[in-house]
């Protein structure tokens, strides 16, 4: 059980500047009585890790598996819960996950096995085979490492520890042979470490492809991919090589947060690496209940992408399963989850990538319960983070910033897309408005939005949304962050695509598809706007932030960047 400040302990929460830019930390000092504390309660969901353990093993022997994997070199990626979409929507006790998606990797025929079947009843599934690339394991990643270790120059650097290998951008290196398909290549960045200038024996910073098909090892004349780099100056914070959590890892906990006896929230916290999505969606809420009313179906940040200036690298589209670890003290309440007395640290806190636990920490900070885990994608390290007051606001935050890469020196724009799947009261009965000052449509402030649209950010009118339930008057305005940018405005424009979108909700559209090895690398939440009506309907309302990171012009001791908005409620 958490809790916040009691009143007899004279205290308050002072939110102050940390050392990132933007960043806020907690700072406690002697004040005057504070609100009545909160209470924070934790109920596991779901299949644990055991259970998935073990359902993946009669899954490999399953006949139906077999039949397109016996006596092939193969191995399982991930395996993924998929949550009932449509009939949790209206259930107020919401059903757990009823069905799987295990992937595996067929090397013999340098293929992708997929199998899908119910978690109650293993002796009927579906089993796929495609051509398309997925994301590579940590597995797959040593594996690679292990080859390279046996070759006869980079094998003796390793050994010799004068170069640290490392995950690069991009994952997969998708070389394409005369038939149209692709040989599965693991990307290995390999970094120079303790090393004296000037020695002839000094190795070089390099990227090569892995190929585990035909398990040979690829340089390139550049000593990275086209894509990529891998040169001098290196830049970011030194990387840790910690364990991280795979896609498909299980972690789904209830969180009942009271004050004085009265439930404030309700809802379900799922940890990054089994959240929903192509490419996973951060730290995702589902079944949000604000004293006792529902206030969001789901919410989660399902594209994250990167570009950067004059395609010095990239452009990537990322994910946002895998958890790297940070520095969070306490007691576990679930598989992935740990309850601190004291604000965890992301690197962003700190500047290092160096961490005791893998999953979300949750703490009271003043009268904010907060939920921050941090992710990898490559060289990048994202942070996703929820705050909710017991007021009822809502605060969603995305972090950014990076471990030791050639890239990361070249300045390069970050987009994240949350999609916040609003059920006002209802999963119906919902319209959403648009303030302006001066108003658009005079004389008042606020007009509705009849059809699927995607609108701008305007900071000089005051811009901001709501999503209300059109028979109780009740709803959520959407606040713009200050630092969450313009898509029209930055730099690498028209890549960012757009602010804010509002759509009619579809269960299909929980997000644009892509797998993160891509392309396209843009977000395409354009396609879904077919100008349905979303009068009196289930809005779904996706908001896009932009943060540029600019290595040279960032000041001393700053680690990286935090953006988002602030939903809060009305009339509620």
């Amino acid at each position: 059980m958490a809790k916040s400040s009691k009143k007899k302990a004279s205290k308050k929460t002072v939110a102050r500047k940390s050392p990132a830019k933007g960043r806020k930390r907690a700072v406690t000092e002697e004040a005057v009585p504070t609100a009545e504390q909160l209470d924070v309660k934790f109920t596991p969901r779901g299949p644990d890790q055991a259970t998935i353990d073990a359902i993946s093993r009669r899954l490999i022997e399953h006949a139906s598996v077999q039949a397109l994997l016996k006596r092939t070199r193969n191995r399982l990626l991930s395996f993924d819960l998929i949550e009932p979409e449509g009939e949790a929507k209206s259930s107020r006790i919401p059903p757990g996950p009823n069905r799987f998606r295990a992937t595996f990797y067929d090397y013999t025929n340098n293929r992708t096995v997929v199998a899908e079947g119910n978690l109650d009843n293993l002796r009927t599934i579906e089993v796929s085979d495609y051509s398309s690339q997925p994301l590579p394991s940590s597995e797959e990643f040593d594996e690679a490492v292990s080859l390279i270790r046996k070759h006869p120059e980079l094998g003796r650097a390793l050994r010799e520890k004068r170069l640290q290998p490392y995950p690069p951008m991009p994952p997969i290196i998708a070389t394409e042979l005369p038939n149209g398909r692709t040989e599965r290549t693991v990307a290995v960045g390999l970094l120079p470490i303790g090393q004296v200038p000037g020695d002839p024996r000094a190795a070089k910073h390099e990227i090569v492809g892995v190929n585990l098909i035909r398990q040979s090892i690829s340089r390139f004349d550049d000593r990275a991919p086209a894509n990529s780099a891998a040169h001098n100056p290196i830049c970011g914070q030194p990387n840790a090589g910690q364990p991280t959590a795979a896609k498909g890892t299980a972690g789904q906990v209830w969180v009942t947060v009271t004050q004085g006896g009265t439930v404030l929230w309700k809802f379900l916290a799922v940890r990054p690496a089994a959240s929903s999505g192509t490419n996973g969606s951060g730290i995702e809420l589902r079944f949000v209940d604000y004293r006792g009313k529902r206030v969001l179906y789901r919410a989660h940040v399902p594209i994250l992408n990167v570009k950067y200036d004059n395609d010095a690298c990239g452009p990537y589209r990322d994910w946002q399963y895998q958890e790297g670890m940070i520095q969070a003290n306490g007691a576990n309440v679930g598989s992935g989850f740990r309850l601190c007395p004291a604000p965890a640290q992301t690197i962003l806190d700190t500047g290092s990538d160096v961490g005791n636990f893998l999953g979300v920490a949750i703490y009271v900070q003043g009268l904010e319960v907060v939920l921050v885990s941090e992710m990898q994608a490559g060289w990048y390290r994202y942070i996703s983070e929820w705050r909710l007051h017991a007021d009822g606001t809502i605060r969603p935050r995305f972090g950014f910033s990076a471990v030791q890469s050639s890239c990361v020196c070249n300045r390069h724009h970050h987009h994240a897309y949350w999609r916040l799947d609003f059920d006002i009261r209802t999963p119906g009965n919902n319209v959403a408005k648009e303030f302006n000052d001066p108003p658009l449509f005079p004389p008042s402030n606020w007009h509705t939005k009849n059809y699927e649209i995607k609108r701008s950010r305007n900071p000089a009118s005051k811009r901001k949304w709501r999503v209300e339930n059109t028979t109780t008057g009740e709803g959520y305005e959407i606040i713009p962050g200050p630092d969450d940018g313009r898509a029209t405005a930055e730099p690498d424009w028209p890549f960012p695509r757009g602010d804010v979108w509002f759509l009619r909700y579809h269960g299909s559209e929980i997000d644009d598809g892509v797998v993160a090895i891509g392309p396209p690398y843009e977000a395409g939440i354009d396609s879904f706007v077919n100008f349905e009506s979303i009068v009196n309907q289930d809005i779904v309302v996706w908001y896009g932030a932009h943060f540029t990171h600019d290595i040279a012009t960032e000041p001393p001791g700053t680690f990286g960047e935090i953006v988002g908005p602030t939903l809060k409620p009305v009339k509620w």
